[in-house]
C-alpha cells in the first residue's frame, strides 16, 4: 500500500503553520536514512502566540461541563481508530517501528483518550462536616496551561497521553512533540480539533527544544510541566520549572532490571522477553535491559536467548513481514555499539549481533552478551537499543541488590513460578512499574511512571488526570 508521508507544520492559534521563511528540520526516514520532510521549527514570535493562545483556550475549556470534554475525547478516539491505517504508516515512517508495533500505537491512543472521557466525570471534592449554617466544600479545579514535551520513541501514545489528561481536567497544553517524528503528533492532534476541540486549546509547536523549553516555562501562562524523556534533560527543565515552582510531572529514563528465577517457566519467560527487547528495537522506556539470571538455570537462558534474537526479522518497519525496525536515528547506532565495545573490552561474551546490519538505515542487529561485569557502562547506562545484558546471580537478597543498585527505578520484570516469592519481590523492587510473569505492565486505568531518578508524578490512570487538577478549599459561614 502506498502511503505519503504529511505535509509539516506547527498548529497555532487555530491554523497549521508551514514553513515559509521559519527554520526548518529535515525529518529522516530511519528505515533508509532518506529524507521525507521538511518541518518548520518555530520562533520566539511563534511562541508569544502558542502562549497567548492557550491563555485565551483555558479561559473557554476550563468552562466546558465534564459531557462536552468526553465529547471531544472520545470523538477523537473514535477518528484515530477510522483513520488508523494511516496514522500508523506515518508512524512507521518518521520513526521507524514496524507497522503492527504503530498499529498497536494507534489503538494505546485511542483507549487513552476513551479512558479519559469516562475520567471527566470522576472529576469529585468533598463536602466536610460543619455545625448548622456553615459549610466547607473541597473542589478540584483544572491547573491552568500544560507546556508538556514528549519524546520520538511513541510518535502516537506520547502525544496522546500528553493531550488526554489535561483536556480531561479542563487545561489547555501547548505540546512539544519530537521534532524526528512530527507527523504522528499532528495526526492526534487533529483528530481532537475535527472532533470539536477549541482551536486555542491544544498548541502544537516544534523547535530547537532549548530555545522552545526556556520560553515556555518562563512564561507567566504556565501552570504545570509534563515531560518525558531522559534524566538529564528532565532534571534540566525541572531547574527551570522551580524558578517558578511549576508543578511537573517527569517521566525520566529507565534501566529495566529482570529477575530469572530458578523456578521460572523458561520457555514463557524467553518468548516474552525475546519479543518485548526488540519491540521498537528496544527503544522503550520500560525496555528489559539487565538480565539476571539464577545460576541453575543461567546458560540455559542465555542460550534459549541467543537463539529468539538471532530469529526476529530485522527490516523496514513498512514490510508486514518484519519483526523489528531500524533505530530511530543515527544517534542511537553509534551509542549503541559503543555501549557494546565497552562491555566486550571488559569481560562480557557475545552471543550473536553486536554490529549494524550494512546497507542504507540505521539498522542493528539484536544483541545479547552475557557474563558483563556490574563495572561496565552498559550495566549502569540505559542502552536504548536491542540488547540484552545478562549476569548470574546466586540467591534472593544478591539480586535484589543489584535490581536496585542504580538510581533509576522506572520498570523492573521478575519471573518465578513460586507466589510466596513473587509477593516477596514484588515488594523488594524499586520500581514504578512492576511485571511479575508478564511484560506488560502498562495500561490506559493503569499510572504509568517511576521512583527514585526515573522521575516524579504519574501519567495514565486517574492519577494522570488528578496531576493537571489543584485542590481548593472553600469555607463558607
Amino acid at each position: 500500500m502506498l502511503h505519503t508521508y504529511p505535509k509539516l507544520g506547527l498548529h497555532i492559534g487555530g491554523e497549521w503553520l508551514g514553513a515559509t521563511t521559519r527554520r526548518a528540520h529535515t525529518v529522516l526516514n530511519p528505515a533508509t536514512g532518506a529524507a521525507i520532510g521538511d518541518l518548520p521549527l518555530a520562533d520566539s514570535a511563534d511562541l508569544d502566540r502558542a502562549l497567548e493562545a492557550a491563555e485565551e483556550g483555558f479561559k473557554v475549556w476550563r468552562k466546558a461541563t465534564p459531557d462536552e470534554r468526553a465529547s471531544v475525547l472520545s470523538g477523537a478516539a473514535r477518528l484515530i481508530r477510522e483513520r488508523g491505517e494511516e496514522i500508523a504508516r506515518t508512524a512507521t515512517m518518521e520513526e521507524g517501528k514496524t507497522i503492527m508495533e504503530t498499529r498497536i500505537e494507534v489503538h494505546m491512543a485511542a483507549n487513552l483518550f476513551d479512558f479519559y472521557a469516562g475520567e471527566c466525570k470522576r472529576i469529585y471534592g468533598r463536602v466536610l462536616a460543619r455545625p448548622t449554617g456553615q459549610r466547607s466544600m473541597v473542589v478540584k479545579q483544572p491547573i491552568g496551561p500544560v507546556a508538556a514535551f514528549a519524546p520520538w520513541n511513541f510518535p502516537i501514545a506520547n502525544p496522546a497521553r500528553k493531550l488526554g489528561a489535561p483536556i480531561a481536567a479542563g487545561c489547555s497544553v501547548i505540546l512539544k512533540p519530537a521534532e524526528e517524528s512530527p507527523g504522528s503528533a499532528m495526526a492526534v492532534v487533529q483528530a481532537l480539533l475535527d472532533a470539536g476541540l477549541p482551536k486555542n486549546v491544544a498548541q502544537l509547536v516544534f523547535g530547537v527544544p532549548d530555545e522552545v523549553s526556556r520560553h515556555l516555562l518562563a512564561s507567566p501562562v504556565i501552570r504545570k510541566l509534563s515531560f518525558t524523556g531522559s534524566t538529564v534533560v528532565g532534571k534540566h527543565l525541572m531547574k527551570l520549572a522551580a524558578d517558578r515552582a511549576l508543578r511537573s510531572t517527569m517521566e525520566l529514563g529507565g534501566h529495566a532490571p529482570v529477575i530469572i528465577f530458578d523456578d521460572a517457566d523458561l520457555t514463557k519467560a524467553l518468548d516474552l522477553l525475546a519479543m518485548a527487547k526488540c519491540r521498537n528495537a528496544g527503544q522503550v522506556c520500560v525496555s528489559p535491559t539487565r538480565f539476571y539470571v539464577q545460576e541453575g538455570v543461567y546458560e540455559r537462558f542465555v542460550t534459549g536467548f541467543a537463539e529468539r534474537m538471532a530469529a526476529v526479522k530485522v527490516g523496514d518497519g513498512l514490510d508486514e513481514a518484519s519483526r523489528m525496525g531500524p533505530m530511530a536515528n543515527p544517534r542511537r547506532p553509534e551509542a549503541v555499539g559503543q555501549l557494546i565495545s565497552d562491555a566486550l573490552t571488559s569481560g562480557a561474551r557475545l552471543h550473536g549481533g553486536g554490529e549494524p546490519i550494512d546497507g542504507p538505515g540505521f539498522f542493528w542487529k539484536p544483541t545479547v552478551l552475557s557474563d558483563v561485569p556490574v563495572s561496565a557502562r552498559i550495566m549502569n547506562e540505559e542502552p536504548f537499543g536491542p540488547v540484552a545484558a545478562m549476569a548470574s546471580f546466586r540467591d534472593f537478597d544478591e539480586v535484589v541488590e543489584q535490581a536496585n543498585r542504580l538510581p533509576f527505578g522506572l520498570a523492573a520484570f521478575a519471573f518465578t513460578e513460586n507466589g510466596r516469592r513473587a509477593n516477596l519481590i514484588g515488594d523488594a523492587l524499586e520500581a514504578g512499574m512492576v511485571g511479575i510473569n508478564t511484560t506488560m505492565i502498562a495500561g490506559a486505568d493503569s499510572p504509568f511512571g517511576g521512583v527514585k531518578q526515573s522521575g516524579d508524578g504519574k501519567e495514565d490512570g486517574p492519577e494522570g488526570v488528578e496531576a493537571c487538577l489543584v485542590t481548593k478549599a472553600i469555607h463558607q459561614a
